[in-house]
């Protein structure tokens, strides 16, 4: 699948989901934020995927944020309305996949790659990347939930270096404030990314899921969301439930 210049590729278990436009840093325009939700859709429509891989094109950027060019000549009103809101529709996406997903930093994490990254349950970074939230230099916010998201998952006292004071950390700093997980030399993220993959699939599928969910809502990520699939999922596994519907089927009563 190759949808506005961002790939998908599903090898067994594994989805990998690539930004893919290294000349332009890897920079967002809209049709890729409409790709990764169209990624989101099929990962999570797709039982055998249990794992995913989000990484940048080329090694100089894993993003560098929104396209200035697709969003500075818009409206005030079409930027909140469409640019902001529909990137925060894409990040959610990835952020409630019920897989986990590790993105792998091969490049330059600035503004809307950084909250892109936040979205991820892991976050491997390899040696040359630098990370930065740098939009109030360009007078605007970081609105990809880089005030929330990233708040919640880095600490805010961190966000507030980056994005009030421009601090930019290299990949051992940010290893050493809880930004990234790992830290690889340059050109080895995915190979870690996959052996990290098949740890994830070599436990229980379903306590995975469930794990992940909880945790997401902990995190004030998605409460209502967990809370009714799962009581969905436990619902849909009684034995009540198979009686309604056969009542249902032969139009008598139902005897739970």
């Amino acid at each position: 699948m190759s949808e506005g210049q961002l790939n998908l590729e599903i090898d067994g278990q594994v989805a990998v989901v690539t930004l893919d436009r290294a000349e332009k840093r890897n920079a967002l325009d809209m049709a890729m934020i409409e790709g990764l939700v169209a990624a989101c859709r099929t990962i999570e429509h797709n039982a055998a995927v249990r794992v995913v891989i989000l990484t940048g094109a080329g090694n100089r950027a894993f993003s560098a944020g929104g396209d200035i060019q697709a969003w500075s000549g818009k409206s005030p009103d079409d930027f909140g309305r469409f640019w902001l809101r529909e990137g925060h529709d894409a990040f959610a996406a990835i952020a409630r996949l019920r897989q986990p997903v590790i993105a792998v930093l091969n490049g330059d994490v600035f503004g809307g790659g950084l909250e892109l990254a936040a979205c991820a349950d892991l976050r491997i970074a390899e040696q040359h990347v630098r990370i930065a939230l740098p939009e109030t230099g360009l007078g605007i916010i970081p609105g990809w939930s880089g005030t929330q998201r990233a708040a919640r998952r880095f600490g805010a006292q961190l966000v507030r270096r980056m994005a009030l004071f421009g601090e930019v950390f290299d990949a051992r700093q940010a290893l050493g404030l809880g930004i990234v997980d790992h830290v690889v030399e340059s050109g080895m993220g995915m190979d870690r990314a996959r052996q990290v993959a098949a740890q994830v699939y070599s436990r229980a599928p379903l306590a995975t899921e469930l794990t992940k969910m909880l945790v997401n809502a902990a995190e004030g990520e998605e409460s209502e969301r967990v809370l009714e699939a799962m009581a969905g999922i436990a619902a849909a596994r009684s034995e009540d439930l198979q009686e309604g519907l056969a009542a249902f089927r032969e139009k008598r009563p139902a005897r739970f």
